[in-house]
């Protein structure tokens, strides 16, 4: 059985099949619906439910917390109509998504080793043209014979070529292809853009940017928008990986750190959160700490545990929920909490 579905931004009432949530059936229709992680960790889905009811499958209370929930706020990926409903997302934001979501026959043109576990792809649009997209989003990439998947493009909008970093996931069917059998010339669909943890380049103010493993792919595409936009509002990044053998790219961000002097690049020690972050006081009041970051955006993309801690680091130290936009990296069997 379907439940209609008033989607009030968009000014369209969708059908929502039983065990479906309302993200899954606005995305389907192919309309942008502000979303990131789509597993209730980010919050960017973040809705008011209007009218109707909706259980809600787990989700952090980073996302949404209890007295959200009780003021009628939901998570639209998390959000299974039980009845007939009309919801609008948050709208806030003073940049809001406009790109139509298309699809796209690719070639590849390039494969590269970025570590031990993960390849560097480069595709190609059969067409020539580019794809329009905002820099952290990501596309739904299909490549022949596995399963779709979603990875986030890692060039700078407006190049003529897409560029993934793809990590081997042992035992992934798309992951243990692209590892083992991919080769130059081999045929992709691309469908996208996707995602709201995009770039808000109207923001003036400083960015803290924190990737972890193959998450470094979004926030390079970032950091380099933000880098090449003429501003000079600073920007810091942090990357942190499990291993030494885990770090990939330092030399290309030192150079640009050097290039830029607005950038500070970071590297954290194996597998830790942030430990340090810029002009944090070493002492004093809390209202010192909660002021510190005031104005600041912060973008994350890597594996639950590290968006997890750094999320509520950076809401202790002051920081909005509705300027953190996170990515958050899980391979398909974990992607429920």
């Amino acid at each position: 059985m379907a439940r209609r579905i008033e989607i009030r931004q968009a000014a369209r009432t969708i059908d929502v099949p039983d065990g479906r949530t309302i993200l899954e059936s606005a995305l389907e229709e192919g309309f942008a619906y502000p979303h990131g992680c789509r597993s209730g960790r980010c919050g960017s889905c973040k809705s008011r439910l209007l009218s109707g009811e909706v259980g809600l499958l787990p989700h952090t209370r980073f996302s949404l917390t209890d007295d959200e929930r009780a003021q009628g706020l939901i998570l639209a990926c998390r959000a299974q109509p039980l009845t007939d409903c009309a919801v609008a997302w948050l709208d806030e934001d003073e940049e809001q998504l406009d790109l139509p979501v298309r699809t796209f026959r690719t070639r590849v043109v390039a494969i590269d080793d970025a570590t031990h576990d993960i390849r560097q792809i480069r595709l190609e649009i059969e067409t020539g043209e580019t794809v329009t997209f905002k820099a952290g989003q990501y596309a739904q990439v299909t490549f022949d014979g596995v399963p779709a998947r979603d990875y986030s493009m890692a060039n700078r909008p407006g190049r003529a070529q897409l560029e993934f970093h793809i990590r081997h996931v042992p035992g992934g069917a798309t992951s243990e292809h692209i590892a083992r059998s991919l080769k130059v010339g081999d045929e992709v669909t691309v469908r996208g853009p996707l995602g709201s943890s995009f770039l808000r380049e109207q923001h003036t103010g400083p960015i803290l940017s924190v990737a972890g493993g193959s998450g470094l792919a979004p926030i390079k595409s970032i950091v380099e928008t933000a880098l090449t936009s003429g501003l000079r509002r600073p920007i810091h990044l942090y990357f942190g990986a499990r291993t030494e053998r885990d770090l990939y790219l330092i030399e290309h961000f030192n150079l640009l750190a050097s290039t830029y002097g607005n950038l500070t690049f970071t590297r954290p020690f194996q597998g830790q959160p942030i430990r340090t972050l810029p002009n944090r006081p070493s002492n004093g009041c809390d209202r010192e700490r909660r002021q510190n970051l005031d104005g600041w955006r912060a973008y994350m993309a890597g594996p639950p545990a590290m968006i997890d801690a750094s999320s509520i680091m950076l809401r202790e130290l002051g920081l909005r929920a509705e300027d953190i936009h996170a990515d958050v990296f899980f391979t398909p069997e974990k992607a429920l909490i």
